[in-house]
């Protein structure tokens, strides 16, 4: 039976800016630029799960964990069901201890899938309700890169679709300063040979048009392979990129050596990057883009994932000082508009009713549009309203994402440990440093067979 569902001012009074514990209707039903007649309707013919507790174990911490809780409200007012949330640091260990132990929560939310996938081969996943496949294909952008990425074989070799894609993160991007972009009186290039020609633009004007930076510490390198599986994808058709994450071609195909040289295109010529080739490498990823926002630019463009705005410089205002664009694809490859990005995804690992039916209230729009409001989360779902995103920010990589043929994950996170980081972050450095690239890669080979 559906429990009633505060409204008016009742509800009003129960939003707050942060996420209590627990959760609460953050947002006044009826109210606001949410899918409400979707979610009546869901509701209306909800289950009656009173007194059934579903648990739920992420890696989602504060204040990511109460924005979650708040969601789940929703679930709750319409079932009746307690969900209860635990998040951890540690949860990549946890799970696999809890599944092992025979205790794990009903729903886990992974954020990689090779850690589902294995899983899944070991039989400590229930695989989804019939027809979520489908769902997924024609609901989500990209459809069926979302299908194939939830999909493993279970214990008996036979794949099934295990897990639901519920935010994800956008890495085909390149941010910019529009200020000097319109200064200079350059254009938003919309194909890569537009991209291509800008760069030699930036040159011949004595400017200086990329801002690269491999830094990180003991992962110094990581940079450099978000490029190259960009490139990958623009190269290549989504089916050799999966071929080359699982090692079904070598790292030393022509085609993977092809796409290094690509980005060598950009990061290995010293008119081309801010300090020269000779200070990729050593350049932090955080200060990078920093040569953005100076006066005059060191820089024009810098190529990096959603979330590098947190290391730009305090006073810079979105949509004034930096935006950002689609990092296109080639004109003449017709490989459509494919974007490199990761997200975390839902999968059950206890099975019950409760599990189902949240799993099935993950499928509306407002289960999506509710954490679109609250802070960065952004879905490929195809029936969010895009104005309930927190700023223009997230709309705008939103779009991106509703715009996209194909998605594929970081490849180097589906690669083994000692490859994806390791070898493969090693070789990156070593090939802006001025090694070919063929060699990088036979090395680069010769680590994944070490670890086979």
């Amino acid at each position: 039976m559906k429990r009633t569902i505060l409204t008016g001012v009742a509800a009003a009074a129960l939003f707050a800016g942060q996420a209590p514990a627990g959760g609460h209707l953050a947002f006044a039903p009826g109210d606001g630029p949410f899918n409400w007649d979707s979610y009546n309707a869901w509701a209306d013919s909800a289950p009656d799960l009173s007194g059934q507790t579903i648990t739920i174990a992420g890696p989602w911490l504060t204040p990511e964990d109460g924005f979650l809780e708040n969601m789940l409200a929703y679930f709750e007012e319409a079932t009746g069901a307690d969900v209860i949330y635990t998040g951890s640091d540690s949860f990549e260990q946890q799970i696999l201890i809890d599944a092992e132990a025979g205790s794990p929560p009903n729903i886990a939310v992974f954020p990689q899938p090779g850690l589902a996938a294995g899983m899944a081969a070991k039989g400590q996943l229930s695989p989804l309700a019939d027809g979520m496949g489908d769902w997924v294909a024609e609901n989500y952008a990209a459809g069926q890169s979302w299908v194939d990425l939830g999909t493993y074989p279970d214990a008996s070799g036979n794949p099934q679709m295990y897990g639901f894609f519920f935010n994800v993160n956008v890495k085909s991007l390149v941010w910019y300063n529009p200020e000097n972009f319109e200064d200079a009186g350059y254009e938003v290039p919309t194909t890569m040979e537009e991209l291509k020609a800008l760069t030699e633009q930036i040159v011949a004007d004595g400017e200086t048009p990329w801002c690269i930076g491999l830094g990180s510490g003991a992962a110094t390198g990581w940079p450099a392979t978000d490029w190259v599986e960009d490139l990958m994808l623009r190269t290549q058709s989504p089916d050799v990129y999966d071929q080359w994450t699982r090692n079904e071609i070598p790292f030393d195909d022509p085609r993977v050596i092809a796409a290094i040289e690509e980005f060598g295109w950009f990061a290995r010529d010293d008119a081309k990057v801010s300090g020269g080739a000779g200070a990729v490498a050593t350049t932090d990823f955080r200060e990078s883009p920093n040569g953005l926002f100076t006066s005059p630019p060191q820089c024009y463009m810098h190529r990096q994932a959603s979330f590098v705005p947190a290391f730009f410089p305090e006073d810079v205002e979105f949509g004034v000082d930096t935006d950002f664009f689609y990092m296109p694809a080639f004109a003449d490859k017709d490989l459509g508009n494919p974007v490199l990005g990761g997200g975390t995804l839902m999968a059950i690992t206890d099975p019950s009713d409760g599990a189902t039916a949240l799993m099935e209230f993950l499928k509306q729009p407002i289960a999506h549009e509710i954490m679109m409001a609250q802070t960065g989360f952004l879905t490929p779902h195809k029936g969010v309203n895009l104005d309930a995103y927190k700023d223009d920010t997230l709309r705008g990589l939103g779009e991106i994402l509703l715009g996209a043929t194909t998605f594929r994950f970081d490849g180097s996170d589906l690669m083994p440990g000692a490859v994806g980081q390791g070898s493969f972050w090693t070789g990156m450095v070593d090939y802006v440093g001025g090694k070919d690239a063929a060699a990088v890669a036979a090395e680069i080979q010769a680590s994944w067979d070490a670890a086979k």
